[in-house]
C-alpha cells in the first residue's frame, strides 16, 4: 500500500474522517518517521496533525512507552489549564496508538510554530533553557516509579561504553580498522565519561524525572515572538539525571557546527550559547540543585557528547541499525563530530563550570 494510503487509513483509525488533502514528511529527530497530514474540515477550514512511526527496533515496548506519554503529558496539563500542551488521539477503543504489522502509529495535533536546529540568538536560547527547565519543575512531583524504562540504561554511561567496546571486538561490519583513532580516543577518557554514572552508583546523585533529548528542536517557539510553547518528544521521559538534561542540551545547541557536520574539526563548544541556555535553565531549576549536581554539571556536557560518540560509532561499527541515516558513514560523521566537540568541551571546561556557578549564585 502507497504511503498517502496507509497514512489515510491510520487517520481514520484515529477517527479522523475529513476530507484528506495530502502529507509532508517531516524531518523530526533520528529515530522516528514523522509526517505532517493535512485535511479540510467540513466548514472548509484547514486542519493539520502529526502521525509518526514509531521505531520499534529503538523502542521495543511502544505500549508502554505510549502509557508513559499519557501519564506525563495528563500531569503536566492538569498544571498548566489552558496553555497549548501534547494531546495524543485515541482510537474507538481509547488506545493512544494504532498497530498495523510491524508499524506502529501514534497522532497528535498540530502545532503552528518555529523550530530552530541551530540558533546563536541568546533570548531564543535563553527561552529553551527556560523551557526545559521548565519541564523537569512541571514534573518534579511526579512519582517516577509511574514510569516504564523506555530504553533501559539510557544513560547509563558504563553500559553504553560496555556496548561499545562489544560493537568493536564483533566488528560486524567490518569496519573497526578505519577508525581505530577514534576508537582509542574514546577509550582514553572512558573513566571520565562514566562520571556521572558512578556518582549516581555512590550515591552522590539523586535520580529525578527527566526528558532525556533536550535538543533545541525539541522545544516548539512561537512564530511571532520566540516565546518557548512546550516542550515535544516525550519517547525517553524516564527517570533520569538533571546533568543527562542539562548536557545533552548543550552538546546539540552550543556546539559551533551541526551534529552531523562533515567538516567535524570545525566542532567546537560556544560559550555565549553556552551562557543564554545555561541562564534560561537555571533560572527555573537551580534552586532544587545540590551542590554535586551543581558541580557537575558543565562536565555533564563532556559526559554526554562521549556517550553519544560511542552510540553513534558502535552503531557504525554494527552496521547502522538503530539511527536513520542519509547517506553511507552517516554514523562515522556524527561519531567525529562529537568526539572533536568533546575535546573542545575539556578545553574550556573552567569557564564552563565558572558560568554554572553565576548562574546559580544569581538564581537563588
Amino acid at each position: 500500500m502507497e504511503l498517502y494510503e496507509k497514512l489515510h487509513e491510520v487517520c481514520k483509525l484515529f477517527r479522523i474522517y475529513d476530507e484528506f488533502l495530502g502529507y509532508e514528511t517531516i524531518q523530526m529527530g533520528n529515530v522516528n518517521r514523522t509526517y505532517k497530514v493535512n485535511f479540510r474540515l467540513a466548514d472548509g477550514s484547514p486542519k493539520s496533525f502529526l502521525v509518526q512511526n514509531v521505531n520499534t527496533y529503538a523502542f521495543r515496548n511502544p505500549v508502554a512507552l505510549m502509557d508513559n506519554i499519557d501519564h506525563v503529558t495528563e500531569h503536566i496539563r492538569n498544571k498548566k489549564p489552558g496553555k497549548v500542551a501534547l494531546h495524543f488521539h485515541h482510537t474507538a477503543d481509547r488506545k493512544t496508538y494504532v498497530i498495523d504489522g510491524d508499524n506502529f502509529w501514534r497522532m497528535t495535533n498540530y502545532v503552528k510554530s518555529v523550530t530552530y536546529n541551530s540558533v546563536k540568538d541568546p533570548a531564543i536560547l535563553c527561552n529553551a533553557g527556560k523551557a526545559f527547565g521548565e519541564f523537569q519543575m512541571d514534573l518534579s512531583d511526579f512519582d517516577s516509579s509511574r514510569l516504564y524504562e523506555t530504553i533501559p540504561n539510557f544513560h547509563n554511561t558504563r553500559k553504553r561504553y560496555e556496548a561499545f567496546i562489544k560493537a568493536v571486538q564483533e566488528n560486524k561490519a567490518g569496519r573497526a580498522e578505519e577508525v581505530r583513532e577514534e576508537i582509542d580516543y574514546l577509550l582514553s577518557v572512558q573513566d571520565l565519561a562514566c562520571r556521572l554514572t558512578d556518582l549516581y552508583n555512590e550515591g552522590k546523585l539523586p535520580l529525578r524525572v527527566t526528558h532525556n533529548d533536550t535538543k533545541i528542536n525539541n522545544v516548539l517557539f512561537h512564530p511571532v515572538d520566540n516565546s518557548a510553547m512546550i516542550v515535544i518528544d516525550l519517547d525517553t521521559v524516564m527517570p533520569g539525571l538533571i546533568g543527562h538534561d542539562f548536557g545533552d542540551a548543550i552538546r546539540f545547541a552550543a556546539n559551533f557546527v551541526e551534529e552531523d557536520c562533515k567538516d567535524y574539526e570545525k566542532a567546537g563548544v560556544d560559550l555565549d550559547v553556552f551562557r543564554a541556555f545555561a541562564e534560561g535553565f537555571l533560572s527555573q531549576t537551580a534552586g532544587t540543585l545540590t551542590e554535586t549536581e551543581v558541580e557537575t554539571l558543565a562536565l555533564s556536557c563532556f559526559v554526554l557528547t562521549a556517550e553519544l560518540a560511542t552510540r553513534f560509532l558502535a552503531d557504525y561499527l554494527d552496521g547502522d541499525l538503530y539511527f536513520n541515516t542519509k547517506y553511507a558513514g552517516h554514523n562515522l560523521v556524527r561519531a567525529r563530530c562529537q568526539i572533536a566537540l568533546a575535546k573542545d568541551m575539556l578545553k574550556k571546561m573552567p569557564q564552563m563550570e565558572e558560568i554554572v556557578r553565576y548562574c546559580v549564585e544569581h538564581s537563588r
